[in-house]
């Protein structure tokens, strides 16, 4: 009898769409092996041209059957109303979650950590056993950046974190340091380390789109810096608009190309105004397809973060893309990232806090055209040998499979 999943992501894409698709590949590993994947996920009313939606609709993409529920979210939305889309997601999920039948095993993977609620709830009233997915180490996160501060919520979100992990029966954690803040309340046998995933037949180098180029606005022969995907407070995006201001005077032929969506956008969009930054593009977030074309006339990809310690345990899924579109990747994160770039001559790493050595940075490399195409040679190498979602499916495969095979040897999954 076929296998049933029930498969949890508040927001899950497919390549369609702007954003990670982790979860899309995931689920179609898990059917090509024979399981049956249902995700339930939100239909966001605050992103694209979605302006209303039904309550509850079911699409089936590509195998997996995918029940979305309605909801509001933004990036850019003050904490208050973040924590009320959280809550109603939450509430609406373990609904839909509790009406499922004949599920064999959950699959619930933050952010936010309240997708954990569904899961917890079908264990203790269904008896369904479920396997969750770190993506960040909530709450340390929000402490560290001064997010929540009540000791009252310090001690409830913690209590949170340790009831959760203690009752997945495996815990996937997206980085080593991830993987370590969970094996502290977990033994370390009941986690895996599976990073986000390099696509490499999504994003490979090839010849530039120069039609693409040129309907952008841009210059074809300038070089071009890439910042893409999430703009948040935690994204050291003041570093890079400070290394921006002094290379528009170094060499006004480095151009910086945001693409994407979050709370700073905004800010980065007004601030250009003001300050006349000609060497700044911001463009809004885009499908896989054109983030590739995108990516691919692109020279080097910045991967940044505020110098919060909690950050560095990060595993950001523009650095895997950029990787795997052959892309040198500055990282200012002293941590794992660090040392995956410097370890593959892939990259570089610039302290954090640092726009004057970033800007000269980003003037050398201009300067230095073999050295670019040697990182970049590098970046997509290890992306196809180490990170491919191939690859990285595969061992997720693996933690599923084993699961089941415990439970059929030893009656239980943990």
């Amino acid at each position: 009898m076929q296998k049933r999943i029930l498969y949890i992501n508040q927001y899950f894409k497919h390549p369609g769409e702007p954003g990670s698709t982790r979860s899309y590949w995931v689920a179609r590993q898990l059917i090509a092996a024979g399981y049956q994947v249902t995700m339930i996920a939100q239909r966001n009313l605050a992103h694209g041209n979605i302006k209303e939606a039904p309550w509850f609709e079911e699409q089936m993409i590509e195998g997996i059957r995918v029940l979305y529920l309605r909801n509001r979210y933004a990036n850019s939305m003050g904490l208050s109303r973040r924590l009320w889309s959280f809550f109603i997601f939450m509430v609406r999920a373990t609904w839909r979650a509790l009406r499922e039948k004949s599920v064999d095993l959950v699959i619930a993977t933050s952010t936010p950590p309240t997708v954990a609620v569904p899961a917890l709830v079908r264990k203790w009233l269904r008896g369904t056993p479920f396997l969750f997915e770190v993506r960040d180490l909530w709450p340390e996160v929000p402490i560290q950046m001064g997010v929540v501060r009540h000791p009252v919520v310090v001690r409830t979100l913690r209590w949170f974190e340790r009831t959760t992990y203690r009752n997945a029966a495996h815990v996937i954690a997206l980085s080593p340091g991830m993987r370590e803040g969970v094996a502290q309340y977990i033994p370390l046998e009941r986690t895996s380390m599976i990073p986000n995933m390099a696509k490499v037949d999504q994003f490979w180098p090839r010849e530039r789109n120069y039609e693409m180029i040129r309907a952008m606005g841009l210059v074809p022969e300038h070089f071009r810096v890439i910042y893409f995907g999430q703009m948040g407070v935690s994204n050291a995006i003041p570093l890079i608009i400070d290394a921006a201001t002094v290379l528009q005077n170094l060499d006004p032929e480095i151009d910086f190309i945001f693409v994407g969506h979050g709370m700073m956008k905004r800010w980065v969009e007004k601030r250009v105004q003001t300050e006349k930054l000609r060497n700044i593009i911001v463009f809004d977030r885009v499908a896989m397809r054109e983030m590739s074309e995108i990516v691919n006339f692109c020279d080097i990809s910045l991967v940044t973060f505020s110098n919060i310690p909690i950050l560095r345990t990060n595993s950001p899924n523009k650095l895997f893309d950029s990787l795997s579109a052959g892309k040198p990747v500055i990282v200012n994160s002293a941590g794992w990232t660090k040392d995956l770039v410097e370890a593959h001559s892939c990259g570089l790493f610039i302290p954090p806090d640092r726009p004057g050595e970033l800007a000269q940075l980003i003037l050398k490399l201009k300067r230095d055209p073999v050295l670019v195409e040697r990182m970049g040679m590098h970046a997509r190498r290890l992306a196809e040998k180490r990170y491919d979602k191939t690859i990285l499916c595969s061992q997720f495969l693996d933690v599923v499979d084993g699961l089941f095979q415990r439970h059929k040897r030893d009656g239980e999954f943990a």
